[in-house]
């Protein structure tokens, strides 16, 4: 609630654009423990929410409380206002001067002037989620846990424009919160939940169908509590996430220290789960602590405000180190993480986790070409064209590689499998290989 909210300033800020003010005010709410006497969860909100995030009226309040997935009794929770978000007065007419980047080195500051040197966990959905990558960039120890919901590391083009369409109603329309909300819920939600919900059916008292009914009631309900600037700046703040931005490529993703939990929706149209699942595969590959989850829903990008039961079960293991609901953890190891330099490292990780009571399991990722090799191999096969010979080729170069490895039983049974193959034509055989070759 507003009357709970504390202030500090930022002062001498300059924009990454370079347009200086004086002072920024940040203002923002504690829920659960004072600071200083536990852990620390921050928690950025999204588009339109604010720093009100627990307890009465509160956009998270199904999980985060007491006796919660984020327990209030066991953490101290925190959540900045985003400058310029109106919640605490506060406006920013100057929205172009602003990408997402500045808000992340905002609350950084925010963080110091809190001496808060680490948290136990950086979570935020949608935009918030994309300030906690740029946060977690520009300061790789800053959490514990990142844990990025129903967003990504960088604005695809489908969501640029869609931020573009949003830019002409809130410059050019008569009633431009109330229409560029109508159309950004076309994007929150999907077909089929619209299908689901109003099966076409109509409005009697209005002449309308139901969906049209929805859309205004939503449209009308935002105009009441936003306001236009603060709608511009989220806008351009939601099309400006870009880690990569002045930085030499994913690379820089690589340096973050926490163990990192990416949550998909697999029906999110506005940061996609294809692209969720492309971040984790590219960083799996050199960061061993990296989960992805997806939640099921018709809900589309919503999902993350709506489907809190599957939510809860995703990240109460981290929450909850007495959790009875630990999901394995996939530590996937390739690349560079597996040079000569690096297997150590890769070892000792493994221990840790087992150590530490984790339930994991190891996928190793093809050396090279070996992939490549075998489903040329496989193809020959299948067609009964020789192979033993390239066979033979690619064991000995993989023996060459590890000479201390015995691969021998395992190009016993891939020979086999070659055999059978090639004696038994026209069958067809679906499958992905996975060996550590």
């Amino acid at each position: 609630m507003k009357s709970d909210l504390q202030h500090i300033n930022i002062l001498s800020y300059t924009t990454i654009s370079g347009t200086q003010f004086d002072t920024i005010p940040l203002s923002y709410e504690t829920f659960g423990k004072a600071l200083g006497t536990a852990p620390v969860v921050l928690i950025n909100h999204a588009l339109t929410g604010n720093s009100n995030v627990s307890g009465n009226g509160g956009w998270w309040q199904d999980l985060v409380g007491e006796n919660k997935v984020i327990d209030t009794k066991e953490y101290t929770i925190l959540c900045f206002n985003i400058p310029g978000n109106g919640y605490d007065n506060f406006l920013i007419d100057d929205y172009k001067s602003f990408v997402a980047r500045d808000i992340a080195n905002i609350f950084i500051q925010g963080l110091e002037q809190l001496k808060i040197t680490q948290l136990f966990a950086l979570i935020g959905g949608s935009l918030g989620g994309g300030i906690a990558w740029e946060m977690a960039v520009l300061n790789p120890k800053i959490t514990k846990h990142l844990i990025p919901i129903a967003t990504d590391w960088k604005s695809t083009d489908w969501l640029i424009a869609n931020c573009q369409i949003q830019e002409q109603f809130l410059t050019n329309s008569s009633n431009p919160v109330h229409d560029a909300r109508m159309h950004a819920m076309l994007c929150y939600r999907t077909p089929e939940s619209f299908k689901k919900r109003f099966q076409r059916s109509k409005n009697e008292e209005l002449q309308i169908f139901n969906v049209e009914s929805w859309l205004l009631h939503h449209g009308k309900k935002l105009q009441e509590r936003y306001q236009l600037a603060s709608y511009k700046l989220m806008n351009q703040l939601l099309k400006t996430i870009d880690v990569t931005k002045g930085r030499e490529g994913l690379d820089v993703l690589e340096t973050i220290e926490a163990d990192i939990h990416i949550v998909g929706v697999d029906s999110d149209l506005f940061f996609t789960a294809e692209e969720n699942r492309e971040t984790h595969k590219q960083l799996a590959s050199a960061h061993a602590n990296v989960t992805y989850n997806e939640i099921n829903s018709d809900h589309g990008h919503d999902a993350f405000l709506i489907e809190y039961k599957q939510l809860e079960k995703i990240i109460e293991p981290i929450f909850n180190q007495k959790s009875t609901n630990k999901r394995m953890k996939i530590l996937k190891f390739g690349g560079k993480s597996l040079s000569n330099e690096g297997i150590p490292n890769v070892v000792a990780i493994i221990e840790q986790k087992i150590n530490e009571g984790e339930n994991i399991a190891v996928v190793v990722s093809a050396r090279g070409n070996a992939t490549d090799e075998l489903e040329e191999l496989l193809e020959k096969a299948a067609k009964s064209e020789a192979f033993k010979e390239q066979l033979e080729a690619f064991k000995y170069e993989q023996t060459k590689l590890t000479p201390l490895v015995d691969f021998s039983t395992e190009f016993s049974r891939l020979e086999k499998l070659f055999k059978y193959l090639s004696a038994n034509l026209g069958s067809r055989l679906f499958f992905e290989i996975n060996q550590n070759f």
